[in-house]
């Protein structure tokens, strides 16, 4: 393992499984655009996501996506690279798409709390991943700078964030998975 001043770590896909169906919160979120009487931008759920503060929907649809990650983060199954992050003597922090709630919820259904120095979720700032501007809150707010800090995660969103970021990455597993 290379040395670096912190390390922080996407949440889901790299150190729990959010037990989320993603299909039903992006059929959800459909439903608020429906209900607003606003055409769809589009399918996807990052896209809606995006587009709703444009047409005056984005904190509906904050909540409904939400409301699934909170209940999705307290029965989230931990995965394997927890094990490294608890042996970790460098600052660590969380930088994730999903809500601050849901982060903290699933850190705390497994100890992991007092183990995490920081927590940036998607609505902690104004900008989410890709844009560079979460992360960056996590390392400012570990106090190091971007260029001496990992960021480690399990998405291409996750690798663009970092090169934005100008910080090391590092998938877990195989590659690229997921959002």
């Amino acid at each position: 393992m290379t040395d670096y001043d912190a390390v922080v770590y996407d949440l889901d896909g790299t150190l729990v499984d959010l037990d989320v169906d993603w299909d039903a919160v992006a059929e959800d979120v459909r439903t608020v655009y429906e209900r607003a009487d606003i055409d769809l931008p589009s399918t996807e759920l990052w896209d809606l996501l995006e587009a709703a503060a444009d047409v005056g929907v984005a904190d509906e649809v904050e909540a409904t996506i939400a409301a699934h990650e909170r209940d999705g983060a307290a029965s989230a199954p931990r995965l394997a690279h927890v094990d490294e992050l608890l042996e970790r003597s460098v600052p660590v922090g969380v930088c994730s798409l999903n809500c601050e709630a849901a982060c903290r919820i699933a850190l705390e259904q497994h100890d992991l709390t007092d183990a995490v120095d920081v927590v940036v979720g998607r609505d902690t700032v104004a900008t989410q991943k890709p844009h560079p501007e979460p992360l960056l809150e996590a390392v400012r707010e570990l106090g190091v700078d971007p260029e001496t800090a990992l960021f480690i995660g399990d998405s291409a969103r996750d690798e663009l964030t970092a090169e934005r970021a100008g910080m090391a990455f590092e998938y877990v597993g195989d590659g690229p998975s997921g959002v």
